[in-house]
């Protein structure tokens, strides 16, 4: 990339990652192309996201940077049908089987299935100047040397032609086939690191009443010993969006009765007596998570320059922790501020902040992990100290509102993890007898 304004930007993918990372180039670009496979005039859930017929959660950490990426994002979501609410004051969290205690965090949730959130993204993102989508459009190659891509074959109705680019972003998804299409140049593809779990989970709609959860517009159950957890969340059109995990092979059926049988088993009655009282409104539909993949591209010696990765294509993780979307949001700010200081060395200097981003949550997720027996990985006495010392952190949280207020701004990726062993926390944690309710 020049960096003039005279050069081209393709982004592979018009998911979240994509077209935050579109918006991004476009104030350093003329022109910015998208390409996606899926066509994009249709409403409800990309055959490219299968996922998204299951519950997204959006961290705040994610939803401020789309906010300051699309200054109004959140009220024109919540004008579409989609709730907000303060979390922990408007929302139930549950963890190891006791209720979060209700305490002010600065936190927002915005509740909106990830249809809508993606639609409303891609239109303001279509709006920006100098951006242009072609859908319906596949990429097959990237175009070059062992070292630059100048561009990628992509394909539509069987027909392929070359697009020429400065700068080629695989936003593709976890699916990615980058590693291949380097390796077709001559280059190396990245090392990756891969955490097995088995998840699968299984959703469904259903009609809300009012006065259902008190009101309150969400409930979060953290998988428990068993490895079973779940989430409800009222969305836009006054639905409850149900959906229900299990690690290790252990997955939930669809049918309405299998489906209400697994709830019962859950860690707090929350979402059973939702499920058993509410109108279901669809059949269920199952997804599997196989493993968490990291693909590390920050430990590259020399990335070849004219291509970046972003998002899944980077690092793909448990969705139990609702990380994926916040993380991308992180790696789009990263991009942007490697981009405001030149464009010389772009791909080392992007992998190696996105590496810091991607680092923190990876260790959350993947520590968190192997809390069970079956997920196979290296238990060092640091993942072992941490899970026992998150564990004391989550009996706290039941009680002690600093904690319970602390713990959830860390899990949005607003502080980072060590905000948890500041001493004056620590000493609440570790020694129930110096805890109290005050919230200071």
């Amino acid at each position: 990339m020049s960096g003039s304004g005279s050069s081209h930007a393709i982004v592979l993918g018009a998911g979240i990652a994509g077209m935050l990372t579109a918006r991004v180039l476009s104030d350093h670009v003329e022109r910015v192309t998208l390409v996606e496979r899926d066509p994009l005039d249709q409403d409800g859930p990309r055959r490219g996201v299968p996922q998204a017929r299951h519950l997204h959660g959006l961290l705040d950490r994610g939803r401020t940077i789309m906010e300051e990426l699309y200054p109004g994002l959140t009220a024109q979501a919540a004008a579409l049908g989609a709730p907000t609410a303060e979390a922990l004051l408007g929302t139930r969290w549950y963890l190891g089987g006791l209720r979060v205690r209700p305490t002010p965090t600065g936190l927002t949730s915005l509740m909106a299935t990830r249809p809508l959130l993606e639609s409303v993204i891609r239109e303001r993102t279509l709006t920006i100047p100098g951006i242009a989508l072609r859908d319906r459009t596949a990429a097959r190659a990237l175009v070059g040397t062992a070292r630059a891509v100048t561009g990628v074959v992509v394909s539509r109705d069987d027909e392929e032609r070359t697009l020429r680019a400065d700068l080629v972003v695989d936003a593709t998804g976890r699916a990615s086939r980058a590693p291949d299409w380097l390796r077709a140049l001559g280059v190396a593809p990245p090392a990756e690191d891969r955490v097995d779990v088995d998840l699968g989970y299984a959703s469904r709609f259903y009609r809300r009443s009012p006065g259902q959860l008190d009101d309150h517009s969400s409930v979060i159950i953290s998988t428990g010993p068993n490895g079973r957890g779940g989430g409800a969340i009222r969305v836009e059109h006054d639905r409850w969006h149900v959906t229900l995990a299990g690690m290790l092979g252990d997955h939930p059926p669809i049918d309405r009765a299998g489906f209400a049988e697994f709830a019962s088993t859950l860690a707090a009655p929350d979402i059973h007596e939702i499920v058993t009282a509410a109108e279901p409104l669809d059949d269920g539909v199952p997804h599997r998570f196989r493993h968490s993949v990291r693909r590390r591209y920050e430990r590259t010696a020399a990335p070849i320059t004219g291509f970046l990765a972003v998002g899944d294509a980077v690092c793909s993780f448990n969705p139990l922790y609702a990380q994926g979307m916040s993380v991308a949001a992180q790696q789009a700010l990263a991009l942007r501020d490697c981009l405001a200081a030149g464009t010389s060395d772009l791909p080392s200097r992007f992998y190696a902040e996105a590496g810091r981003v991607v680092d923190v949550a990876w260790q959350m997720s993947t520590g968190s992990d192997l809390r069970y027996p079956g997920v196979v990985g290296d238990r060092t006495a640091r993942i072992r100290l941490t899970n026992a010392y998150v564990g004391a952190a989550h009996r706290a949280a039941h009680t002690d509102a600093r904690v319970a207020r602390t713990f959830l701004r860390v899990a949005n990726l607003v502080e980072p993890p060590a905000a948890l062993l500041r001493p004056a926390l620590a000493g609440r944690i570790l020694l129930p007898g110096r805890r109290n309710n005050d919230d200071r």
